[in-house]
């Protein structure tokens, strides 16, 4: 588990992982709606982490958990 910033700019969703000076783009979500956001998501770099599903409020800081390399 790791405390991500997620933050929106011009439509892109950037994910940001501090401890690993890590900055990647969001490139699929499983839940894309306003009210229900997040689930597995796809960063551009090949990684999936899971976001808790809840309302889209960005930027913020969520605790996300890596599911795959």
């Amino acid at each position: 588990m790791a405390k991500v910033m997620l933050r929106e700019d011009s439509g892109v969703i950037y994910f940001y992982v501090a401890k690993k000076d890590m900055e990647e783009t969001i490139e699929s979500l499983e839940f894309d709606k306003d009210d229900n956001w997040g689930g597995e998501v796809e960063l551009s770099n090949g990684e999936t982490w899971w976001i808790k599903p809840g309302p889209k409020n960005l930027p913020k800081e969520e605790v996300c958990k890596k599911v795959a390399d």
